[in-house]
């Protein structure tokens, strides 16, 4: 095995997306990730389809796109938790792990006498890295979270969408944000512990809250807020500081236009064949266009409205004025700079020969990011990691399977 992690060994107890993206991460990194699921059902993500990948007709399950996309580089090993044999199981694994990522309800793991407290007894170094909807520590301990409702209760919906002037709503976006950054922060809390580790021998816990991470990643939203004073609202595409700094429509469709400074702003508006909206008192610097946004960004819709998106892609382009197509997702996998910088790789699977997958954007210069295999079928690395790991005999094994533990 290879890469910066390879000598790191992860147990992971998470299900859906933060927690197995963060312990994705450590594996696309070199780490040894063994996924823990319960038999016979597995991570829910398993069941989140269509789309399904290609299964034979004696398959053993269909395999969701969804659990596709954050499980590659790890090993499955099916227990069950709830039983008292499960639970020895797992604090066997534990004292042989590096590090334990978990999302299980508060109170959980201390009802099953797997609590980080418990298991640092028998490996003082372990690294017990959980995922909350809320803070453990605070009055909202037992409450539910999901993507969903933490972008809406987080404030990001608050900020996402056109306009109420404009007919719009609050939006969430495309994809599961907050679930991917709070992996994020977990990854990178995790690979810190494992440095201070390195010095002091000493294993930690972290708590990384859903809810918190999406307040703290708000960004310049949220320090307009504190600095400012002012609710920030929706604004669809455009920037709460800069301006123009927004989508606009073409004579045949959308381009983007992002001008972040006042030279790059005198090119834009050459372009728009307007010059002399430069040197207008109104626009002269970006806080001016700021305050008159409106009357800038109609006199450009107009002028954009006039000809093709090519023709003012390639225009804005020449005179080095950040612009965009705005790419659908064939668009994004299929343009040459995808093939370039190998956006897709394949992993074989027990299903496909070539199983695609979204590579990591990491570029490390040596012993970097590797594709080592893909997400595991329910339970299909079992028997190796309890020999791998625990030293179990094939016949201690069958025993296992027999009475329901793995």
């Amino acid at each position: 095995m290879t890469g910066p992690l390879s000598s790191i060994r992860v147990l992971d107890l998470s299900r859906v997306l933060a927690g197995p993206w963060a312990t994705q991460l450590l594996a696309d990194y070199g780490a040894e990730v063994v996924k823990i699921e319960r038999p016979g059902r597995g991570d829910d993500t398993r069941q989140w389809g269509p789309p399904w990948l290609h299964e034979p007709r004696d398959g053993p399950g269909r395999e969701s796109a969804y659990f596709l996309a954050t499980n590659r580089n790890k090993r499955s090993l099916t227990v069950d938790l709830a039983s008292n044999e499960g639970q020895g199981l797992v604090r066997e694994l534990a004292a042989k792990a590096d590090v334990i990522v978990e999302n299980f309800k508060a109170g959980t793991l201390g009802r099953w006498k797997l609590s980080p407290e418990v298991l640092r007894r028998e490996n003082p170094g372990l690294i017990v890295c959980t995922i909350s909807a809320f803070s453990r520590d605070g009055s909202r301990a037992s409450e539910p979270g999901y993507d969903a409702m933490v972008q809406a209760a987080g404030g990001l919906m608050s900020i996402t969408g056109a306009p109420d002037e404009d007919g719009g709503e609050p939006q969430k976006v495309g994809v599961a944000i907050a679930d991917i950054m709070c992996g994020m922060y977990a990854a990178t809390a995790i690979i810190a512990a494992l440095h201070e580790r390195a010095s002091s021998g000493r294993g930690q816990s972290i708590e990384v809250p859903l809810y918190d991470s999406q307040v703290a990643w708000l960004a310049n939203q949220a320090m307009n807020f504190l600095i400012g004073g002012v609710v920030p609202g929706r604004l669809g595409t455009a920037h709460p500081n800069i301006v123009p700094y927004q989508a606009f429509r073409t004579a045949d469709g959308f381009i983007m236009v992002a001008v972040g400074n006042d030279r790059q702003f005198a090119e834009c508006m050459r372009c728009c064949g307007a010059p002399e909206l430069a040197d207008d008192p109104r626009f002269l610097r970006n806080e001016d266009r700021l305050a008159n946004r409106g009357a800038l960004i109609s006199l450009m819709s107009d002028a954009l409205e006039r000809e093709s998106s090519a023709h003012w892609l390639r225009r804005l382009a020449e005179a080095a004025v950040p612009c965009s197509p705005i790419n659908d997702l064939a668009h994004v996998f299929s343009g040459a700079y995808a093939e370039e910088c190998k956006f897709v790789r394949t992993v074989p699977h027990p299903y496909d020969e070539t199983l695609p997958t979204v590579a990591n954007p990491v570029r490390f210069s040596s012993d970097g990011v590797s594709y080592r295999s893909a997400p595991p079928l329910l339970g299909e690395h079992s028997e190796a990691v309890l020999a791998d790991w625990l030293g179990y005999s094939a016949e201690t094994i069958s025993q296992l399977k027999k009475a329901g533990t793995i």
